[in-house]
């Protein structure tokens, strides 16, 4: 891969080390993770096969990926375990496995801007039909919980409020350009709670935002910060397609792994949390200059070229989310931005 193991193997160990996360629960199951080489998913593989080797606990994992040699190089260091098997398939094809499935974490799906302007319908495809998929699989092998990742984007535009609570939702214009994002999520949403009202699919539905660390496609995702890690990384000017008065808080990747597994293993029934670090919102311009300022031998600078084109970001006034009913599980971020941004940098 791209980054360093070091940093990945000290982020797996903090994970671990999360005492409210009842990681027994996972000894001798099977676990399956969709779209496995994904930032958020390829952290929660590892975290699973960490066990293994640190806790002994068995678990079998199966990594479903469409490119499999680009899987066989980032998991190089379990290909051979008897824990580990690749699944090399679309998640929009009727899901060939054929073994038990206790768990799964259906990551599978493009979330860039990039993605969103050129390739609309193979979001929606992977949202939608993926998730048929997947929740047949859990309904005809009687998995014990499927958790997604969706995103804070579901609420739409929220006004006059201060917080975003998971019992709330705002408007969502369907025939903006960016809304193959966020409606389809909104659709695969809905499939979760109708396949556990019609077949009892024990679900966990997580509203995040903003995750970024070691293993974000910096050469090619279109996000802010992976385009600012880009820069950083290449010893390169920042720059800013846009003013940089838009405000952001970013969660580092460890925190929001240890969020997954703890609503995973905690959770019965149908349940649905927001995922953010809201102790540090920072307008884009002040974590671009946080940024050169870590490379600041390289004497970088942040400059503006500010682009007409604007139809692949999200333009809502940002509200932030509330994290009450995760915090009520045990759960708090641990990793300031500062550590978050050195530790993703120091990783390429």
């Amino acid at each position: 891969m791209l980054y360093s193991k070091d940093v990945v193997q000290k982020d797996l160990s903090n994970i671990v080390m999360d005492s409210n996360i009842p990681f027994d629960m996972l000894k001798g199951k099977t676990v399956l993770v969709t779209g496995a080489m994904g930032m958020i998913a390829y952290y929660f593989t590892c975290t699973l096969m960490y066990l293994n080797q640190h806790k002994n606990m068995d678990i079998k994992v199966v990594a479903l990926v469409r490119n499999g040699c680009k899987a066989r190089e980032g998991f190089s260091d379990f290909v051979d375990s008897r824990h580990f098997q690749l699944l090399i398939q679309d998640v929009c094809e009727p899901i060939d496995y054929k073994g038990e499935i206790d768990y799964i974490f259906h990551a599978a799906g493009g979330a860039s801007p990039k993605m969103i302007k050129n390739d609309p319908l193979g979001i929606i495809k992977a949202n939608v039909e993926g998730t048929f998929n997947i929740l047949e699989l859990a309904r005809e092998r009687q998995a014990i919980r499927v958790v997604y990742p969706s995103t804070r984007e579901v609420y739409g535009k929220i006004e006059n409020v201060s917080w975003i609570r998971e019992d709330m939702m705002g408007v969502t214009d369907p025939l903006e350009n960016r809304s193959c994002y966020p409606e389809s999520k909104r659709m695969a949403e809905q499939i979760f709670k109708s396949y556990y009202i019609s077949h009892g699919i024990n679900s966990t539905l997580l509203r995040i935002a903003h995750v970024y660390g070691p293993g974000m496609d910096i050469d090619h995702d279109g996000r802010v910060m992976s385009d600012f890690i880009s820069d950083i990384v290449n010893n390169r000017d920042i720059v800013l397609k846009s003013d940089g008065s838009a405000e952001r808080a970013f969660c580092y990747l460890s925190d929001a792994v240890r969020a997954i597994f703890l609503t995973m293993l905690k959770d019965t029934g149908f349940e649905v949390y927001n995922i953010a670090n809201e102790t540090e919102p920072m307008l884009i311009r002040d974590v671009a200059k946080l940024l050169v300022s870590i490379k600041q031998e390289k004497n970088l600078k942040v400059v503006y070229q500010i682009s007409d084109d604007t139809s692949g970001y999200c333009s809502f006034q940002r509200v932030g989310l509330d994290t009450g009913k995760l915090e009520a599980l045990g759960w708090k971020p641990l990793v300031s931005l500062e550590t978050g941004l050195q530790q993703t940098v120091d990783s390429y």
